[in-house]
């Protein structure tokens, strides 16, 4: 599969599928494709797989678009302004994302819901108790809020992140979540009461404006009013 990222603030994938190829999707998520593609609707694994993966963000039946003839081209586009990165995973090679990130994949790529080993990271964390696992091999492509940051963290290196900063990271990369220091700090500060720290080592993609951030500022603005 051959694929382009088109697009500015409100960008797509643009794949190209030779014959017999296939490429994957929650269902809606497709913007357009040639009349060679062939659509096939699936729980991709089972129910309790898509059931999982609901509870992931994602829908629990996919769709599969298979080419019946070379260059055979289908688009996903992004639902919020931002980037999609794309990511070739080896086999076995895994990214955690943000509820929600997946756009689409190869056929090959395996999506399934993440728990956060500890209690305080779910219920404080912002970035929820369950995320997105998605592990190779194939190429998959994650739409992300805003623009993205990404953090190479050495051994033991750390950040703190403000709640639902979190788009993507690998595997290795430990994810908890602190308690801001100083009574002023929490009263007056604007953080709120915790923060997510990240500690390497890994690759940490952070993206500059969570949709969930958006609808609170729109939120506030509309009731000033």
């Amino acid at each position: 599969m051959e694929a382009k990222i088109v697009g500015d603030m409100l960008p797509a994938v643009v794949c190209k599928l030779k014959k017999g190829e296939s490429v994957i999707t929650e269902n809606g998520g497709m913007s357009w494709m040639d009349d060679s593609l062939e659509m096939k609707t699936t729980t991709n694994g089972g129910i309790m797989k898509g059931i999982g993966r609901a509870f992931a963000g994602e829908s629990i039946f996919m769709n599969v678009y298979t080419a019946n003839e070379d260059d055979a081209e289908i688009a996903f586009s992004s639902s919020f302004p931002g980037q999609i990165l794309e990511f070739d995973l080896k086999e076995g090679e895994t990214i955690i994302a943000q509820k929600k990130a997946f756009l689409c994949s190869e056929k090959t790529v395996n999506i399934k819901m993440q728990f956060r080993k500890k209690l305080g990271a779910g219920f404080f964390g912002g970035e929820g108790f369950i995320m997105q696992k998605i592990t190779g091999p194939g190429k998959v492509y994650l739409e992300i809020d805003g623009n993205v940051i990404k953090r190479e963290l050495k051994e033991g290196e750390k950040i703190k992140v403000d709640n639902g900063y979190v788009a993507a990271m690998t595997q290795d990369v430990k994810l908890d979540i602190e308690t801001v220091k100083g009574v002023k700090n929490i009263l007056f500060g604007g953080e709120g009461l915790f923060v997510t720290s990240l500690k390497g080592p890994g690759t940490v993609y952070l993206q500059t404006m969570p949709v969930s951030k958006l609808a609170s500022l729109l939120y506030l603005g509309g009731a000033q009013r």
